[in-house]
C-alpha cells in the first residue's frame, strides 16, 4: 500500500473534520453573541462543553432492536466471525463488536456505539451479493468507524446543528414579536444579524453533511490499511451503488439516476471513494488474514433468502 498517499489523505481528512466542527461551533457562538452578547457566547460554549462531556449515548442493543436485527452467533457463521475478530484485533479495539444480522434484501452494513460497547449489523442482501474480500472490506470500513469514534463525533455535530436551529428559531420569533416596534420607530435594523439568524441553521447543516463525508473518506482509508486490500472495498462500493434504486429503475434507467447535489450528500460520490482507494492499491491480497474457501453466508442460509423487501418503518428507519 502507498503509505505516503495514505498519510496525505488521512492528514487532509483530519484537518477538514476539525475545521468543520469549529465552523459549527462558530455558528452556535455567533448566534449566542447576536441574542445575548458576550455572556451568550460564554454560556453557549459552556453548555456545549457540558453536553460533549456528558453526551448521552443510545445503547447499540436498543438501536439494533429498532432495526429488528438479531445477534449472529459464531456457530451460525464461523468464517464470518473469524474474519470479523481478526479485523477487530488489527484495529486495536478493546472489545470485539457484537455482530448482528438483519433479514432484509437491502444491501447494507452499519456500526453503532463506542469503542467499548459497539455493534455492527449486516443485511442478508449484503452477505449474498458480495464476495469474501469485498465483505471483509465493508466490515473493515465499519470497524474503522468504531475505532475513529465517528458515531460520537457525528453525535456532537448533530447536537451543534440542533442547538443552532433552536436558537435561530428563537431569534426569529423575537424578531417577529418586535416587528411592529421596528417598523413604527426610528430603530435601525442590523440586517447582517437577521441574515445570520435565518441562514445559520442551513450553513450548520451543510457543515454537518461535509463532516459526514469526510469521516466516510477516513473510514475507507483506515479500512484499506486494516486489510491491505483497498481494491476489495472499492469493488464492494461499486456493487452496493448498483443495487441502489428500485427494481424497475435498474431495468429501465441503469446508471441514470438523478444525482443528489454533492453538498447535500451524507456519503461522498462512489467514484471519488473508489479513485482514492485505487491510489492505495498494491496487490489483490488481504494481508495476513486467514480467508475461508467459500463466502460468509451463514450455515443453512443459502437456500433461505430473506423475503422482507426494504421499506420505510414507523420509527423513521428504512430497512
Amino acid at each position: 500500500m502507498n503509505s505516503l498517499i495514505w498519510y496525505r489523505h488521512a492528514f487532509t481528512n483530519r484537518i477538514q473534520s476539525l475545521l468543520l466542527l469549529l465552523a459549527m461551533g462558530g455558528f452556535l457562538a455567533l448566534l449566542g453573541a447576536i441574542l445575548w452578547g458576550e455572556e451568550g457566547v460564554i454560556g453557549l460554549l459552556f453548555m456545549g462543553l457540558m453536553l460533549v462531556l456528558f453526551n448521552p449515548v443510545i445503547t447499540p442493543q436498543l438501536i439494533m432492536r429498532m432495526y429488528r436485527a438479531r445477534p449472529l452467533s459464531r456457530v451460525e457463521a464461523p468464517a464470518l466471525h473469524g474474519a470479523f475478530e481478526q479485523l477487530a484485533q488489527r484495529a486495536g479495539l478493546p472489545q470485539t463488536p457484537v455482530l448482528y444480522y438483519i433479514p432484509s434484501r437491502m444491501v447494507n452494513a452499519f456500526a453503532v456505539g463506542t469503542r467499548r460497547q459497539s455493534a455492527i449489523a449486516v443485511t442478508d442482501g449484503l452477505l449474498r451479493i458480495l464476495e469474501t474480500r469485498e465483505t471483509i472490506g465493508v466490515l473493515a470500513h465499519e470497524i474503522s468507524h468504531i475505532h475513529n469514534n465517528d458515531m460520537w463525533v457525528m453525535g456532537i455535530a448533530d447536537m451543534f446543528s440542533r442547538l443552532t436551529s433552536m436558537l435561530s428559531l428563537f431569534g426569529q420569533l423575537l424578531l417577529l414579536l418586535n416587528l411592529p416596534l421596528i417598523l413604527f420607530s426610528t430603530l435601525s435594523i442590523n440586517w447582517t444579524a437577521i441574515l445570520i439568524l435565518i441562514f445559520a441553521p442551513s450553513l450548520s447543516a451543510l457543515a454537518q453533511l461535509g463532516l459526514s463525508r469526510t469521516r466516510e473518506y477516513d473510514a475507507d482509508l483506515n479500512a484499506a490499511r486494516l486489510t491491505g486490500d483497498p481494491e476489495g472495498l472499492a469493488r464492494a462500493l461499486v456493487k452496493i451503488e448498483r443495487q441502489q434504486g428500485s427494481f424497475m429503475e435498474r431495468i429501465f434507467l441503469p446508471g441514470r439516476r438523478i444525482p443528489d447535489p454533492s453538498l447535500l450528500r451524507t456519503h461522498p460520490p462512489t467514484e471519488e471513494r473508489v479513485r482514492r482507494l485505487m491510489e492505495l492499491r498494491r496487490d489483490g491480497s488481504v494481508t495476513g488474514m486467514n480467508l475461508p474457501a467459500s463466502g460468509f453466508l451463514p450455515d443453512g442460509f443459502a437456500d433461505n433468502p430473506a423475503r422482507r423487501p426494504p421499506r420505510w418503518h414507523i420509527n423513521g428507519l428504512w430497512h
